[in-house]
């Protein structure tokens, strides 16, 4: 079964309007922010509006099971150059942590982080003692650690930063990870030998810990590690191997979420899912979009 959906937005309706976008778009699963990805602003949760959405959900077939929230990119858990802001990012974390148990979401995506002005290892370290300070055994969340580009100085760029991670985990039924198509091409991973990936990804942490995929196109050439975004079909990687992919037998129990630029300041995620759907691309879908304003 394909499980496939987007990024919503978390408004007034919170995650009632995330289901009504997500049926929307043509989709059976979707990934939200709780609020802002560059701030700390946050409303509380209505129980109501989280009722309704599971109802909403069940009515639509939504796989309720396969959400995604994503974590705000202010938090950095690789540097502690500045204690209070590592303590910040800590208690920020886990308070999206409980957010997320309220609205009964089973996944939670973040980035590793940056590390500054650190040596590479001793921000890695940093970011295993902040989530074995920050992971409780009654937590019903499984918190995904995000496959980056390699921009700056991003952690988790490799399979060898995200194993050691990994192995210094204490509570490792909690962690999983989610890989980005256009991460891995920017970092150096092409796309069209995904099998070479895959197998190398199972051997050092297994495949069953593969919880999400961000399917995206990218607007650079493979190792440029610039994390650029573009439309499916678009970009260098290209519409046949993300459909490789999507529809790889390995990967086909986890949900793909696009994160794709929009056009004309709206997204075009149900197009796109349509193309996915079809696995038939639209060259001149741009275009049409286009001349439609």
């Amino acid at each position: 079964m394909l499980i496939i959906g987007s990024h919503v937005s978390y408004g007034k309706n919170q995650l009632l309007g995330c289901v009504e976008q997500a049926i929307e778009y043509g989709a059976n699963t979707f990934m939200f922010y709780t609020g802002a990805p560059q701030n700390t602003i946050r409303s509380q949760v209505n129980e109501n509006l989280t009722i309704e959405a599971y109802k909403l959900m069940k009515e639509n077939n939504i796989l309720a099971d396969k959400i995604i929230c994503h974590a705000p990119y202010i938090i950095n858990l690789a540097s502690n150059i500045f204690p209070e802001k590592y303590e910040f990012s800590m208690k920020f974390l886990r308070t999206e942590i409980n957010r997320c148990n309220l609205l009964k979401i089973k996944y939670l995506i973040i980035h590793p982080g940056s590390a500054v002005q650190h040596e590479k290892n001793i921000a890695i370290n940093n970011i295993i003692n902040a989530l074995n300070k920050i992971l409780k055994p009654e937590d019903e969340i499984t918190l995904l650690l995000e496959v980056m580009a390699g921009k700056g100085t991003e952690i988790g760029t490799n399979l060898n930063e995200l194993n050691i991670i990994y192995k210094g985990i204490l509570l490792k039924d909690k962690i999983g990870f989610c890989l980005d198509t256009c991460h891995l091409n920017d970092s150096g991973i092409d796309i069209a030998k995904i099998d070479n990936y895959l197998n190398e990804f199972d051997a050092l942490i297994g495949l069953n810990k593969i919880k999400c995929l961000h399917i995206n196109d990218s607007k650079n050439e493979i190792g440029l590690k610039k994390d650029r975004h573009a439309n499916i079909g678009f970009g260098t990687i290209g519409f046949d191997n993300l459909i490789k992919v999507i529809y790889h037998d390995k990967l086909k129990d986890i949900p793909k979420i696009l994160e794709t630029p929009y056009v004309g300041e709206k997204p075009i995620y149900k197009k796109e899912i349509e193309m996915i759907k079809n696995k038939k691309f639209n060259p001149n879908l741009m275009e049409n979009i286009i001349n439609l304003k």
